[in-house]
């Protein structure tokens, strides 16, 4: 999931609230309140249980509250871990299930807006577009790996027929069911087929010669749950990409960390890369991004 991992909107606290009468100390109180009932749930596909408490989960995280959780206690921070397990499994029941859906229909590209993220994605990748964009990235990008790419790849999808007409994008996914759903939602569209190509790989297996060709490298979010995986991969791209290619990595920051894991800028510094930017937006989209350079 790129953005929010939700479905229905109700229950969404009143922006007249007064936040600053909301401590952090209740903010992380609520969210370990809710992981409890999320935990014991039969079943992480969407349902309307499911959807109404991950909608809560997500309008508590994206509250204007700041955590640092840096100093949280040893029992939280196993919560939190626990927490973006279950977040990323809710996250790819609900992809396949839209991906399933969508997939089925005459025209799928025409009716990927039924996503109930769809917005989001646009707006993520636009965000990352232009982040891409006056930062010495290579001008035109021809070749993007996007590692983590899942059922339903909007991210791909949106980047390549709304920002980047002729850039090949290469999607690498550990799941070949997830693959194989991703690749029905665009061969009906022979331009973007043609453009689209899926690889049933571990980004770790990639051969050096292959990551050199890339001008873009993107991780998604959930590569990498645990800090020592994602400084594992960050190590193996630091090492094979090319030089003057484009690192851009998902993060979160604050509350919203306990729905995505956190990339230590230090992480991506010692192993050979040149932070460009850092964007930590305050809207619907929940993912920050850390736009590096391969010197």
């Amino acid at each position: 999931m790129s953005s929010t991992i939700s479905i229905v909107q109700n229950d969404r606290p009143n922006p007249t609230a007064a936040y600053s009468e909301i401590s952090s100390e209740f903010l992380v109180e609520r969210i370990v309140q809710l992981y409890g009932q999320i935990s014991v749930l039969e079943s992480l596909k969407p349902s309307n249980i499911v959807n109404t408490l991950l909608t809560q989960l997500v309008h508590v995280c994206t509250m204007p509250i700041y955590i640092d959780i840096n100093e949280l206690s040893k029992d939280v921070k196993k919560i939190r871990y626990n927490l973006i397990l279950l977040c990323a499994e809710a996250e790819y029941l609900l992809e396949t299930h839209f991906s399933v859906l969508i997939g089925n229909l005459p025209n799928p590209l025409a009716n990927l807006h039924l996503f109930p993220y769809y917005s989001n994605y646009i707006n993520l990748a636009s965000m990352e577009f232009n982040a891409l964009c006056g930062k010495n990235i290579p001008s035109p990008i021809s070749k993007l790996a996007f590692v983590g790419s899942g059922p339903m790849p909007l991210s791909s999808i949106v980047l390549a027929k709304q920002h980047m007409p002729s850039t090949l994008f290469e999607n690498y996914d550990i799941d070949q069911e997830a693959n194989s759903m991703a690749s029905r939602l665009v061969i009906s569209d022979p331009e973007l087929s043609k453009r689209m190509i899926f690889h049933t790989s571990d980004i770790n297996d990639v051969g050096k010669d292959k990551l050199a060709e890339y001008d873009v490298v993107i991780l998604a979010a959930l590569v990498g749950l645990k800090r020592e995986q994602k400084v594992e991969i960050i190590e193996l791209l630091g090492r094979n990409m090319r030089p003057g290619a484009a690192l851009l990595l998902r993060s979160a920051k604050g509350a919203r960390s306990f729905l995505y894991p956190v990339v230590e800028e230090e992480d991506l510094a010692n192993n050979g890369f040149k932070i460009l930017s850092v964007i930590h937006p305050n809207n619907e989209v929940i993912n920050s991004i850390i736009l590096a350079l391969k010197p």
